[in-house]
């Protein structure tokens, strides 16, 4: 019997992808990302910790130890103001030929500021003299011929004795005489009238010079020499109407606007503790030396006049170094308060120090300091008084000599480490 041969097929079997390869390659790059994400959060956190460990700069200050003397009870600000300050003008209009002063020149009184074109009031004055020798050369004349008068009267008198004359030739010789002597009256009177206009002229030129009324400093030079001046506004705004303004340093004082709400809390000679924002170290007393008797409507606050009852050390030991306490500086003031001896110490809060107002932080409702303890911040929450100057005081949380962190980032935190700015 015959048979079929079977046909013959391909096999194709070894050419499939199996699964287990596809597996790996898989699992592969599983792995992959796996470490890439473990060497991500290890950077992340690598970079977190050192941003934690950042050593960030700040300026720090020692807490200082609260003084035994008066309590302050209310706190201003306002300015330097001198009680005498003036702008110098000349009384009459003229051309500025000299200036013999700078800004910051120490003038005395009466030294000399500048000068004006006098040759008008001269010749004016020069003409007056002439006008008085005039009358009392004429005088002169006046009372020769008088004499001679007085001799013709007296011959008329005694021929009209005798009969010679006639009375009509008296009468003439009287009238001469009485004529002459009414001259030499004028002429006298002449004279007087030509040294009233000598003087009005003298004054016209010594109105061409100007000087310092009083002792003081020049804080402002107005006019140069060829300018105009006039003591009003003239010429369209090309005429000066000052020539200096002069300030007398010995004449500061402190001038305040004092809430009206808080003005039954200031009373005269009541003592103050003034703080220059030039001079932040330095500490001057003074008084109250008076109260404005007024209020201003729109601001709602009353102005306070402040003396010093201090002079600037430095500057009367050795006058020739400048002044520190200058016209219109800003500065605060603490209004004194004796503490009454009556009240018993507990009804006083303990002061436990001082620290500059900026070093006070605030966190919620609490108020927070930051203190230096080795390289490392550390919190502390504190109980604070009043605001006295530029101080606050530390009734508790913090002792006098801690050192605090006045300036810093806003985002400083407990246990930080920090680095002392120099």
């Amino acid at each position: 019997m015959a048979t079929t041969p079977t046909s013959l097929k391909p096999d194709l079997s070894s050419l499939r992808i199996t699964d287990a390869k596809r597996s790996n390659s898989r699992s592969g790059r599983r792995w992959f990302w796996i470490v890439l994400a473990v060497i991500a959060i290890g950077l992340v956190a690598a970079v977190a910790s050192a941003y934690r460990n950042r050593r960030v700069e700040v300026e720090v200050t020692a807490a200082r130890q609260p003084s035994s003397g008066p309590a302050g009870v209310l706190n201003a600000s306002g300015y330097i103001t001198p009680r005498r300050r003036a702008t110098i003008a000349a009384k009459i209009t003229g051309r500025v030929t000299g200036v013999f002063f700078d800004e910051g020149t120490r003038l005395g009184e009466n030294q000399l500021l500048a000068t004006l074109d006098d040759a008008d009031a001269r010749r004016a004055l020069e003409a007056a003299k002439a006008d008085r020798d005039a009358s009392q050369a004429a005088i002169a004349d006046f009372q020769v011929q008088l004499r001679n008068a007085e001799i013709e009267l007296r011959r008329t008198q005694q021929l009209v004795k005798e009969g010679v004359q006639t009375q009509q030739a008296l009468d003439s010789a009287v009238m001469s005489a009485d004529s002459l002597r009414a001259k030499i009256e004028l002429a006298k009177q002449q004279v007087l009238a030509s040294e009233a206009r000598i003087r009005e002229q003298q004054q016209a030129v010594d109105n061409c010079t100007i000087r310092a009324p009083f002792a003081g400093i020049a804080v402002s030079k107005d006019a140069q020499v060829g300018e105009m001046v006039s003591p009003i506004s003239a010429g369209g705004g090309f005429t000066r109407t000052g020539i200096a303004t002069i300030v007398d340093l010995h004449s500061n004082e402190i001038e305040v606007d004092v809430n009206e709400a808080y003005i039954a809390r200031v009373k005269p000679d009541q003592p103050v503790n003034a703080i220059l924002d030039a001079y932040p170290d330095w500490v001057i007393p003074g008084k109250v030396r008076t109260v404005i008797p007024t209020a201003d409507r729109q601001k709602a606050t009353v102005k306070v006049r402040i003396s010093f009852t201090a002079p600037d050390h430095v500057h009367l030991i050795d006058p020739a170094t400048e002044p520190r306490i200058l016209p219109d500086m800003g500065v605060k003031v603490t209004f004194l308060e004796e503490r009454d001896p009556s009240r018993k110490k507990t009804d006083q809060p303990t002061i436990a120090a001082l620290v500059p107002q900026d070093a006070i932080r605030t966190d919620g409702s609490a108020k927070i300091v930051f203190v230096v303890n080795g390289d490392r911040l550390e919190r502390r929450a504190v109980s604070v008084g009043n605001t006295v100057g530029g101080d606050t005081q530390i009734l508790g949380g913090l002792a006098a000599g801690d050192t605090v962190v006045l300036k810093g980032p806003a985002d400083l935190r407990d246990g930080q480490a920090i680095q002392v700015k120099k």
